[in-house]
């Protein structure tokens, strides 16, 4: 329930317990009668309440129709605990070995730091103008620390893999972390990112009609054609059914247009590269396709390529930030793609598709080529935050232990007849 939530502040402590402190990217701990020794408190407290998931309406609503500084800030000052409280209380159920290695320490060096920032406001009065003010310097300051989070915890897989053997059950507990990790990030970001554009006293003049970062009238077509467009190796194919499946017929839908440009930049990249490296010897490349196409629930677009594919045992783990080999890009290098050099383009994409109740989907004939769709909601009230949540349900995911197979392991030796001689 938000609005008992939002009565919690009463029972949080005084603004006046927490001071900002001077952490350093190496501090992880705290010593007792620090203001630190009280944030295994604040989390174990806030952990006990489950994120409250908007609508991608909700957001439009509010932004539009509802925009109010002070109930935003009010929310806010509750959620953002909420949810970086339930993903750090799975953070410490990572492995030692892994919750040692100095990236890791680092990213939890961050969330420690940005939870106390939020927490000073907790008892703060939001009809106080230079509390709001204030707020929205304290959410970028927030939102520019954690630019680097992906790759730095990226770094730390790297660092784990580089001095421990590899389990099977490990990864497994690992990919489950990372994926509800990543997710919990993208929602944060998207609640930051909507209150500090809404209430900056700025409007974008490239796009003059965005609520925060959602375009209520996102032109997909546009999107794909104009970003892309100018790859003369791609042909675009364009259908809704409610404008009688014609071609070049403008798409739109609600949503927010830098999660779409994520995962097109991928799954292009990825397209033109296996074609590129198939048809090295060619003078003609085939076309990639891109297929929109709107539906009364769906909204999909598919990206087809005919780069020689991959195996079908292979596809889950170009999903899998376990498996990528990928030569690791410098920490803090922003002239590349925020998605580029771990290995991690795919898995972070189809999270953004998830995000909003979506999916990202690979479909690849070996010796041909390969279909990526993505798959997004139609309408804005379909379109609901998918988000984490710790409880017993997510604790148990990482006590699993090895079990043996219910299924036979074939043998990749040929098997030698000559060892059953008939009965006589």
């Amino acid at each position: 329930n938000v609005t008992a939530r939002l009565l919690l502040g009463e029972n949080c402590g005084s603004a006046d317990e927490w001071h900002r402190n001077t952490l350093t990217t190496k501090q992880t701990g705290w010593t007792k009668g620090s203001p630190l020794a009280s944030v295994p408190k604040h989390i174990e407290h806030f952990s006990k309440f489950s994120p409250s998931p908007l609508s991608m309406k909700q957001f439009l609503d509010f932004g539009s129709i509802n925009a109010c500084e002070k109930t935003s800030f009010v929310f806010l000052r509750q959620e953002l605990p909420v949810r970086l409280s339930n993903i750090m209380k799975e953070i410490n159920l990572l492995p030692d070995k892994l919750l040692t290695t100095p990236s890791v320490q680092i990213v939890q060096s961050w969330y420690i730091q940005s939870l106390m920032e939020i927490l000073e406001f907790l008892d703060k009065n939001p009809d106080d103008h230079k509390v709001l003010g204030e707020f929205v310097d304290a959410l970028v300051t927030i939102r520019n620390r954690h630019n680097d989070v992906v790759p730095t915890m990226a770094q730390g897989i790297i660092e784990y893999k580089e001095v421990f053997p590899q389990d099977p059950v490990t990864n497994q507990n690992i990919q489950y972390f990372l994926d509800r990790f990543y997710m919990s990030r993208i929602s944060i970001r998207m609640l930051i990112n909507q209150h500090t554009l809404i209430f900056d006293g700025a409007t974008n003049p490239v796009h003059p009609n965005t609520i925060g970062s959602i375009d209520p009238q996102c032109q997909v077509t546009e999107v794909v054609q104009g970003k892309y467009g100018r790859w003369n190796c791609v042909t675009f194919f364009f259908s809704s059914s409610h404008v009688g499946n014609k071609k070049s017929q403008p798409i739109s839908i609600v949503y927010v247009p830098s999660h779409l440009y994520h995962m097109l930049f991928e799954l292009f990249k990825n397209a033109m590269r296996a074609t590129i490296e198939c048809h090295e010897n060619s003078n003609n490349l085939p076309p990639i396709q891109v297929m929109v196409s709107l539906g009364g629930e769906d909204m999909s677009i598919k990206v087809s390529d005919k780069g020689g594919g991959v195996p079908f045992r292979r596809i889950e783990n170009l999903f899998s930030y376990m498996y990528s080999t990928a030569p690791a890009p410098q920490i803090g290098d922003h002239t590349r793609t925020p998605l580029a050099g771990f290995g991690y383009g795919l898995p972070i994409s189809r999270l953004y598709a998830k995000y909003f109740q979506g999916d990202l989907q690979l479909y690849s004939m070996e010796g041909y080529g390969t279909d990526a769709v993505i798959y997004l909601k139609a309408l804005s009230t379909d379109s609901i935050e998918r988000l984490p949540v710790y409880n017993k349900t997510a604790l148990k995911n990482y006590k699993m232990s090895q079990e043996a197979d219910d299924w036979c392991v074939p043998s990749k030796e040929p098997l030698d007849l000559a060892n059953f001689k008939m009965g006589k």
